[in-house]
């Protein structure tokens, strides 16, 4: 079963990248699901700046 391409205007939601961000011990990283990582911070807010920045340039 084919799924039907997306409405004219409307972004393709394969494409559409979804970041979060994943606490490992006393460092937290921004993920996407394109595969990108950002470094590892010790600030949560600083690795959700990585995942804006990251989702504003893709």
């Amino acid at each position: 079963m084919q799924q039907k391409p997306p409405p004219p205007g409307e972004p393709d939601p394969a494409a559409v990248h979804h970041t979060s961000t994943v606490e490992q011990g006393k460092f937290c990283t921004a993920h996407c699901t394109c595969g990108w990582r950002g470094p590892a911070r010790r600030a949560r807010s600083k690795a959700r700046s990585d995942a804006l920045e990251h989702a504003s340039a893709c």
